[in-house]
C-alpha cells in the first residue's frame, strides 16, 4: 500500500484561539490585518472603537474657552453674521453667562429669517433642549445615547455643575474613524514649496 499525504495549510480560524484579554484581541486584529482578512482602515476603526470605551467626555470636549455661544438677547442681524463666520450647525444659547445654557440653536432654523427679514425673531421659540453630561461620561455610552436620542451635541459640566465645554457626535466618531473634514474646514498649515532658485 502507498499513502499520499496531502498537507493542507491551516486556515486563519484554525490557528487562532478565542481572545480572553484585550491584548489577545489586539493581537488577533493584527494577525487579521497581516493575513489581509481585514484592511488597515478596518483595523484602525476596530482599534478606535476599543479605545473609545476607555475615554471620557473630558478627553474630547471643546473646552469652555473655545465654545462659540450665542447670547439670548442677540438680534437676528447679530446672530446671522456669527453663524456665517464660524460655520457651525449648532450653537449653545446662553443667558446671564456661559454657565446659563438656555438651549441649542440650529443654524438651519434661521433660514426663514434670511428669506423673510421682516419676520418676528424670537430666539427662545427656536431653541432645542440641551443635553447635559458630566465630564466623566464614557464616550461609548455617550455615542449610544446620541444615536438613541438623535442628538448631535451635549454640554459637558464639571463636578461643581459649571459648564466645562461641549462635545459633539463628530468629536466622538473622530476618535473611531479619524479626522472628519468637510468643505468648510480650512487647512491649518499652509503648504509652501520652493519652485525655483532666486
Amino acid at each position: 500500500f502507498s499513502f499520499n499525504i496531502i498537507y493542507q495549510r491551516p486556515t486563519f480560524a484554525e490557528i487562532t484561539c478565542d481572545p480572553y484579554t484585550r491584548a489577545d484581541l489586539e493581537g488577533l486584529l493584527q494577525l487579521a490585518a497581516d493575513n489581509e482578512v481585514i484592511d488597515a482602515d478596518a483595523k484602525t476603526i476596530m482599534e478606535g472603537a476599543m479605545i473609545v470605551g476607555d475615554m471620557q467626555a473630558r478627553d474630547v470636549m471643546i473646552p469652555r474657552a473655545q465654545m462659540v455661544v450665542i447670547r439670548a438677547e442677540a438680534t437676528v442681524d447679530e446672530v446671522l453674521p456669527q453663524i456665517i463666520h464660524t460655520g457651525h450647525s449648532r450653537y449653545p444659547v446662553v443667558g446671564e453667562g456661559t454657565d446659563d445654557i438656555l438651549g441649542i440653536l440650529l443654524a438651519k432654523d434661521l433660514l426663514g429669517f434670511v428669506l423673510n427679514p421682516e419676520a418676528n425673531f424670537d430666539i427662545q421659540a427656536l431653541l432645542r433642549p440641551s443635553v447635559i453630561v458630566p465630564e466623566s461620561k464614557r464616550l461609548n455610552v455617550l455615542l449610544r445615547e446620541f444615536r438613541q436620542a438623535r442628538n448631535h451635541m451635549a454640554i459637558v459640566i464639571d463636578e461643581y455643575g459649571g459648564v466645562a465645554g461641549l462635545v459633539t457626535i463628530e468629536d466622538v466618531l473622530e476618535e473611531i474613524v479619524g479626522e472628519i473634514e468637510d468643505e468648510t474646514d480650512s487647512d491649518e498649515e499652509i503648504q509652501i514649496r520652493k519652485l525655483t532658485e532666486i
